[in-house]
């Protein structure tokens, strides 16, 4: 997956250390991880940043700073926050000592993503899933921090939340989401298509309903990206029996089929209860390019799989990205365009 062409890459690499795997073991090891919620998030409280993934550079940072500030938190850096290596925040010692350490900090209260890029399946395997189990609290992030999300809900039970990393654009839509979940928690959370993008005329914000109807089922997804890169490892969602939702960018249709037969093939996405489509952002064919649309794509690939598809919800790589609890029941109306909470994410 390309990622957004405003994240250059700044700064001095610093030395790596040697890599000892926590733990690899096979999802079928744990099932029926019981659920975990983190404790909510209250004005004042202490939120750690990481780049698990790519560099972030000076002006994401500054801009992360004043979007977690700005909605009355206090922002605790990670030791190795502006590390770089290449096009990845450092080694992946050093990305995987900034996560292990802010879970296991007793001031911050939850760690965000300052970026997303590339560079978070490299931890999976390193990841010390007993420590996150034993200090549970709010991970977010959205785009490559799906394999987080993903790995340490299959293998924890922890809640996770799909929503903007740090240094997104911060809309009222995306922090009244935010608010919402994270801070108020309450049943049957209605989340809606944000009016701003109702206003947006280009056809990739158009919502569509592909196969109308409702489904219910545990929310599992993120990038369609990541979650193709992700079948067949044992960091991977089972796909049948959930309420599947899933997002991309700048991504030409026919990348879009291949990973998407992926998932019909490698992760049973054909016996998920339904799927939400998010924006899929600058997905186009190439000018003159031998092509079907992405609208056409996605109709080829998922309109005749049986159960409800709704293209174009509010979330992805778009300002109104509205936030997503891994791992919390849900309930789809394809035909209104939106998606029931149907547990609180925190507690």
């Amino acid at each position: 997956m390309r990622r957004r062409r405003f994240h250059q890459l700044l700064g001095a690499g610093l030395a790596g250390a040697a890599l000892t795997p926590w733990y690899c073991a096979s999802t079928q090891d744990k099932p029926n991880q019981d659920l975990i919620k983190p404790t909510r998030l209250r004005h004042g409280d202490t939120v750690g940043f990481i780049t698990p993934g790519s560099f972030a550079p000076d002006d994401a940072v500054q801009k992360a700073y004043l979007n977690i500030e700005g909605m009355g938190f206090r922002v605790k850096p990670a030791k190795n926050l502006r590390a770089q290596r290449g096009f990845t925040a450092g080694t992946d010692a050093q990305r995987l000592q900034d996560l292990h350490d802010m879970f296991a900090d007793p001031e911050v209260k939850a760690v965000w993503c300052v970026r997303g890029g590339y560079g978070c399946t490299r931890l999976l395997p390193l990841l010390d899933f007993d420590l996150i189990r034993r200090n549970p609290k709010i991970l977010i992030g959205y785009s490559d921090v799906t394999a987080l999300l993903q790995a340490i809900h299959l293998q924890t039970g922890l809640v996770c939340f799909h929503g903007p990393v740090a240094s997104a654009t911060f809309t009222d839509y995306a922090k009244t989401q935010l608010q919402a979940l994270l801070m108020q928690p309450t049943n049957d959370y209605v989340i809606r298509l944000a009016q701003g993008q109702k206003n947006k005329k280009e056809t990739e914000y158009q919502p569509v309903v592909i196969r109308s109807g409702t489904a219910e089922g545990t929310l599992a997804g993120g990038n369609l990206s990541l979650m193709a890169a992700m079948a067949g490892t044992p960091h991977a969602f089972d796909l049948r029996g959930k309420l599947v939702f899933i997002e991309e960018v700048e991504e030409r249709p026919y990348r879009v089929d291949r990973m998407l037969t992926t998932l019909l093939q490698a992760a049973n996405l054909q016996k998920a209860t339904g799927i939400a489509l998010g924006v899929f952002n600058a997905c186009h064919p190439k000018k003159d390019e031998l092509s079907l649309s992405l609208m056409e794509t996605l109709q080829d690939r998922l309109g005749d799989i049986g159960i409800p598809v709704v293209y174009g919800l509010s979330f992805g790589h778009v300002s109104d990205n509205c936030t997503l609890p891994v791992g919390i029941s849900a309930r789809m109306d394809a035909n209104a365009f939106e998606i029931v909470l149907l547990q609180a994410a925190v507690q």
